[in-house]
């Protein structure tokens, strides 16, 4: 088991678990890794999000990588797909994100990307954990008199990433009659909060903005794409054609239809890549998911002739994927929805202008798009263990027979996935079924099973 990073980077309670100590060293340690293949001193980006603890973590992700010998260009706030899109834009040798997405504000995080503008793969990851331990990241990776790093405040490449959707989209939106098409866009306080409004102004896209207000402490606190009870009510209240709420760090979109129900990123991928084959640019005639998505998104599949290849929980793994045979389009249920064809990372702007264009070429409301694919229920429990004993149930017999029991109940029907979480002390139960009050009573009684035994 790895000591430090995640499924999506390292994500811990900032200037405790997530200390400067332990932010240079990750820092220093990166800077090796990622530029040691480099004949020239290697330049680094770092982007962040609206956390209260982000400016002390970029200080000290900043002193690591000027005291290795690398250069360091600072973003500010900007989303985690604007950070990919400029690491390849303007060829430096790496970035870094720092943000904890999803989570609340005491959370901060950090995720890095290689010269490509892609979240890095395990094995890098792990060389750089064995380089965080040893005596050798001070003895031997410090510049000194000339060697030392630099840094500069770039904050006005913001505007390039503005124009990353002005070139895909201005042209090919002027042309549709939007007159009265209006969306309420939700920033979660966090990085789109920076930027949205620019992009959606750009684009002449009427719109509302809402929670674009971040003060260090509130990203994500009742908004956002993980808690869309605020955007549901707005949209309906003030007859928006559509719903768009993004996570922390920008990676992610959901949508609200104008009804003010929720679409997902299943039906998102369902209603996108119905869209793309149409148009005959579904690469291969395929959507990558990962095993949490809605059996209704297989099925949905199936009855459409594309081909759905699932992947383990993680966007690197589907973009892994991606990569290795040739797809454009792939995603997970969150909204962490890539397009290979524009950046090589989730970007929840992107995903809601795709979804906007979809809605005001076809002329259709949000709704009718949505009925192209049919969600089974599907339950999802929490069961809270220590970060040690998360692969523990695994080894438990009683919590196994009682896996394999509803896994034979609901073959066919629905499914049961057990998996533990890559960046929280959680053991994730998920169970799918025809009846959701069945299939919740199932599930929290399996959660409650694990935290008894694993605790």
């Amino acid at each position: 088991m790895r000591k430090y990073f995640g499924t999506d980077g390292i994500r811990r309670i900032a200037n405790t678990e997530l200390s400067p100590t332990l932010v240079y060293r990750v820092a220093k340690a990166g800077a090796y890794a990622l530029s040691k293949q480099t004949d020239h001193t290697p330049t680094i980006l770092i982007g962040r999000d609206t956390r209260i603890s982000g400016t002390l973590i970029e200080s000290a992700m900043t002193a690591g990588f000027l005291s290795y010998g690398a250069n360091v260009i600072s973003l500010g706030v900007i989303p985690t797909p604007g950070v990919a899109y400029l690491t390849k834009k303007l060829k430096v040798d790496a970035s870094v994100v720092i943000s904890a997405s999803h989570n609340t504000y005491e959370f901060n995080g950090v995720k890095y990307f290689s010269n490509k503008g892609m979240k890095i793969p395990d094995e890098l990851e792990e060389e750089i954990e064995e380089m965080m331990d040893s005596d050798e990241l001070e003895n031997n990776l410090t510049a000194v008199n000339d060697k030392i790093g630099v840094a500069e405040v770039r904050t006005d490449l913001l505007d390039e990433y503005v124009y990353f959707f002005r070139k895909n989209f201005e042209e090919e939106f002027e042309n549709f009659n939007s007159e009265d098409f209006v969306v309420a866009i939700d920033t979660a306080n966090g990085a789109t909060s920076a930027v949205a409004d620019k992009v959606f102004t750009a684009l002449g896209i009427k719109h509302y903005i809402m929670n674009n207000t971040p003060n260090g402490v509130n990203i994500n606190e009742n908004c956002g794409s993980t808690h869309l009870d605020m955007l549901k009510k707005y949209v309906v209240k003030n007859n928006c054609n559509l719903g768009i709420a993004y996570d922390g760090d920008g990676d992610r979109c959901l949508a609200v239809d104008e009804n003010g129900i929720e679409i997902d990123g299943d039906k998102l991928l369902a209603i996108i890549s119905n869209y793309m084959k149409e148009k005959g640019t579904l690469k291969n005639n395929a959507i990558v998911a990962t095993v949490m998505s809605n059996l209704g998104l297989k099925k949905y599949a199936e009855s459409n002739n594309i081909n759905l290849v699932q992947t383990k929980v993680g966007d690197r793994y589907v973009l892994e994927e991606m990569l290795k045979n040739g797809y454009n389009l792939g995603g997970e249920q969150s909204g962490h929805i890539i397009f290979l064809d524009y950046n090589p990372t989730g970007d929840g702007i992107l995903t809601s202008l795709m979804l906007i264009r979809v809605m005001l070429e076809k002329q259709k409301k949000a709704s009718e798009l949505s009925k192209i694919i049919q969600i089974y229920p599907q339950i999802l429990v929490n069961a809270k263990v220590s970060s040690d004993k998360k692969e523990s149930y695994k080894d438990d017999v009683e919590i196994q027979n009682e896996i394999n029991n509803l896994e034979k109940e609901f073959s066919g029907n629905g499914r049961v996935l057990i998996r533990p979480s890559g960046t929280e002390p959680l053991v994730r139960v998920m169970i799918e079924g025809e009846d959701q009050n069945y299939i919740k009573q199932k599930a929290e009684n399996l959660a409650k099973l694990i935290e008894r035994k694993l605790n």
